[in-house]
């Protein structure tokens, strides 16, 4: 009896152990896949995306609508180039209207006014208009305006964009270096215009914000670019030019270098929209790198995946160590389902060992009580 009770016991151990690792086995896998996956930004957001997919259908198709509504024809697209590399079936009237809403987005009419507009203000929304703005900074025009603006309202104690001026201050040495090299760091230059542009029209995260301001307070001498600009001019910008350059410390400006080809990386695969909005969502440099991997794997889809998962697309944001405690959880119930199966195996075989030693005890018995009736006869 107490043998078939510790069967019994053992027996309820096991079912109870393949019980909870039933149910704790999806959650473990997929912390699992997302754990392994954390430091490659591509397979991350397919993990991701594919879930989003799988808890709301119609992400994709709300997704196309809510852009077209906002005549946002870059991130419609998007969308509808997302759907096609997930074998989504997009209704062929949304398509046409996709089609439809980017023709008119790039016709030649619009890109022209658009480019002139990021020329003139220095301020950019898309290929267009950044293509202007870089036109500006390429001929020292843009970065010199900017530095005379924001230079004499610091000389003058009023509230200056020290982020502004530092990335002027940088443009200016990079837009050098572009003509040195034939062209060579274009997109550093138009990573840095896409950064610059982003602050201006405050679509700069806050924690990227406090990133380059701090690294753009080394860059800046502020006493010497209080007298550089008090004598600057546009009208003679190779005299501007030499005055301002010498307040800028260009041996520090390696970290805004660095983020500005990583913007400049985005913008060539993911269009200068994404890269406006890769640096709205990041909260530091290594946000910005990770997106770069990210456009360079996904191209034209990254605005609709940073749309979908917003700062998720770029790292894992969900805490480690949650995730890390559903896989723990999973093997310990895996280590208790296996240990029952042991224990349940060793009794079995303990109670058949000890039956067949009773069984075979009972036969001799018997026949050594018939040899006995034997020879008593």
């Amino acid at each position: 009896m107490k043998a078939s009770w510790r069967i019994g016991l053992a027996v309820a151990a096991m079912v109870a152990s393949a019980g909870t690792l039933a149910v704790l086995w999806p959650h473990a896998h997929d912390a699992g896949t997302l754990l392994l996956a954390q430091d490659d930004p591509a397979q991350l957001s397919d993990i991701q995306v594919g879930s989003a997919l799988r808890n709301n259908e119609a992400v994709i198709a709300q997704g196309v609508s809510q852009a077209l509504d906002a005549r946002d024809a870059d991130l419609a697209k998007s969308f509808t180039d997302l759907a096609k590399d997930r074998n989504i079936a997009v209704p062929s009237d949304v398509a046409e209207r996709v089609d439809a809403a980017v023709a008119e987005e790039t016709s030649t009419a619009g890109t022209i006014k658009r480019f002139a507009t990021g020329l003139a203000t220095g301020e950019a929304d898309d290929v267009a208009s950044l293509s202007g703005t870089v036109a500006g900074d390429l001929f020292v025009f843009g970065d010199i305006r900017d530095v005379v603006r924001e230079g004499k309202r610091l000389a003058m104690g009023e509230d200056a964009d020290r982020l502004v001026l530092g990335l002027a201050g940088v443009g200016l040495a990079v837009t050098a270096a572009t003509y040195v090299s034939v062209g060579g760091t274009v997109p550093v230059r138009a990573g840095l215009s896409m950064v610059k542009d982003a602050r201006k029209v405050g679509r700069l995260g806050a924690g990227l914000t406090e990133w380059a301001g701090r690294s753009a307070r080394g860059v800046v001498d502020a006493p010497m670019l209080q007298q550089a600009v008090a004598t600057a001019s546009l009208a003679r910008p190779g005299q501007a030019i030499s005055a301002v350059k010498a307040a800028f410390k260009a041996e520090k400006a390696g970290a805004l270098v660095r983020l500005a080809k990583d913007v400049g990386r985005v913008g060539e695969k993911a269009g200068t929209k994404g890269a406006l909005d890769v640096l709205r969502i990041a909260d530091g440099p290594k946000d910005v790198a990770r997106a770069a991997r990210l456009a360079e794997s996904k191209g034209s889809q990254t605005r609709a995946i940073v749309k979908i998962l917003g700062r998720g697309a770029l790292l894992l944001t969900a805490g480690a160590f949650n995730l890390a405690w559903w896989v723990f959880a999973a093997l310990l119930s895996l280590f208790g389902f296996i240990a029952s199966i042991k224990a349940t195996t060793e009794r079995l075989t303990l109670s058949w060992i000890h039956r067949s030693k009773l069984r075979r005890a009972r036969r001799d018995l018997a026949a050594a009580q018939a040899s006995i009736q034997a020879q008593v006869i």
